[in-house]
């Protein structure tokens, strides 16, 4: 793919004169309804206030002087963005690809310009943005059991299966695990991340994937807990990059067999000790905790707010 880059990646064309429509006109559609059943289903998912929607908010998040990607933080992508406690050298751009905000042409348009800055980091955000993301895409477009065990390879789904009557040292439910309300701090920090700021550390994805392997009855109810959470919590999530990354964690999809062990068969295997001596477990457990609050506090200033409005319009 990038022996071909070149030719791929270019400007967008000038679109012709958009003809007015003179056909049929659509039926209405009754978004005070629409959006009052996706807020009804969605109660108990705490609203974020670090994202804002469009594309200009995409544009800023990606250009702006203030705290634009390429402009201010692409320099440490390189280095950083595999440390859960350092988040601004993430991108963050995810939920404007995932909502169409802003295309990742544009996004790697805008890269290319300036990688003579920043040559390594650039080389690394094209990996993940083309790269990466064309192989999610495909493999969702392409394989119609994208979010099943039998999207899997052989060999994992056998080592699996071979697998998962292994005796486990914790079982949780899928109530337990969305509650966060498991033996390891590390993970239900995670989890938390991922319930309170709508997006999870993209290096913690992967341990908190592999535990939900780990701690569930089998390869089959872990991947759909797995799925369940992403989709529900993550502002990026219902994604080619979201199923894959699951796939990838708990069926080895994109990665090889490695040592044979309980549980995990010759899947990849991450744990607390891992992650311990990669970066500062107690440092990103006390930045969560620090999202969690301000998350609440936002929530209780929001409920009293309404309140106070609501005896107002009454007096």
């Amino acid at each position: 793919m990038n022996k071909v880059l070149d030719e791929y990646l270019v400007e967008f064309p000038q679109l012709a004169e958009v003809v007015p429509w003179d056909r049929e006109q659509p039926e209405d559609i009754d978004w005070d309804m629409l959006i009052h059943t996706v807020c009804r289903e969605a109660e108990d998912v705490p609203e974020i206030d670090w994202c804002q929607p469009g594309e200009a908010a995409a544009m800023e998040a990606l250009l702006g002087n203030k705290d634009g990607f390429l402009v201010k933080r692409i320099k440490s992508y390189d280095t950083d963005r595999n440390y859960p406690t350092k988040p601004t050298a993430l991108s963050g751009l995810s939920p404007y690809l995932h909502f169409g905000h802003i295309s990742a042409q544009r996004c790697a348009i805008e890269a290319k310009k300036r990688r003579h800055l920043s040559p390594k980091s650039v080389d690394a955000f094209l990996e993940e943005l083309i790269i990466r993301r064309e192989l999610a895409d495909n493999f969702c477009y392409y394989q119609p059991h994208y979010d099943t065990l039998a999207g899997a390879w052989e060999w994992a789904r056998r080592t699996l299966q071979d697998h998962a009557s292994d005796k486990r040292e914790h079982i949780y439910t899928r109530e337990q695990l969305e509650s966060a309300k498991t033996a390891d701090l590390l993970w239900n920090a995670s989890q938390l991340e991922m319930v309170h700021h709508g997006k999870m550390h993209g290096f913690m994805r992967m341990y908190w994937a592999k535990k939900i392997l780990e701690w569930t009855n089998g390869p089959e109810e872990a991947l759909s807990i797995a799925i369940y959470l992403n989709d529900k919590y993550h502002i990026d999530g219902r994604d080619p990059n979201g199923y894959v990354g699951c796939m990838w964690s708990i069926c080895g999809l994109h990665d090889q067999g490695w040592k044979e062990r309980p549980i995990f068969g010759k899947i990849r295997y991450m744990n607390y000790a891992g992650c311990k001596r990669k970066f500062n477990v107690d440092a990103y457990i006390s930045y969560v905790k620090r999202l969690v609050a301000q998350s609440k506090k936002r929530k209780l200033d929001e409920s009293l707010d309404s309140a106070a409005k609501h005896a107002k319009s009454e007096d």
